[in-house]
């Protein structure tokens, strides 16, 4: 298996930034498995985090051809113990009467909260690493998961580095 790269990207917000962000990574034969955008501190610029997979030389260039582009304010590729990383998910799990007592029991470990209750469902919201929610996800597999959203990763360098 080749090795996920975690990378944060500060670009200008501006129409189609995203677009030539995808293509240079489609060009290089790289698939995006998680892609998290949002607006940064100051409104003019967006943050943008990618998670990819695929030959660490390649993957150098990327980076390189990333920096390159107008709009491309700074992207860095961020290793988990320089930095944080959190993500988002919720499970629609099939939980009736006889399975509640095992999902709150499950949630608990994993600290998630009940958001919603069925007389057939539950909704659990957890948040932790990309790690811990396929954990979760693979227990909660045993009992049936019915839907499932996943934020994403994202990202943020420890101290006073920058992201």
């Amino acid at each position: 298996m080749e090795p996920k790269y975690t990378i944060s990207i500060l670009v200008n917000n501006k129409p189609g930034v995203l677009m030539r962000l995808a293509q240079t990574f489609a060009r290089r034969g790289y698939n995006i498995d998680s892609l998290v955008v949002s607006a940064a501190h100051n409104p003019q610029f967006s943050r943008i985090t990618v998670v990819t997979q695929g030959d660490p030389d390649v993957f150098d260039q990327i980076i390189k051809q990333l920096n390159k582009l107008i709009d491309v304010v700074h992207a860095s590729h961020h290793l988990s113990g320089v930095s944080v990383e959190r993500e988002l998910a919720m499970f629609k799990v099939k939980a009736g009467v006889r399975e509640r007592t095992e999902v709150f029991q499950i949630a608990d470990v994993f600290r998630a909260k009940t958001m919603d209750i069925t007389d057939a469902s539950l909704i659990l919201e957890t948040t932790g690493t990309s790690e811990k929610l396929d954990a979760m996800e693979k227990i909660l597999s045993s009992i049936g998961i019915i839907e499932m959203v996943r934020s994403g990763k994202v990202i943020m360098a420890r101290g006073m580095g920058e992201t």
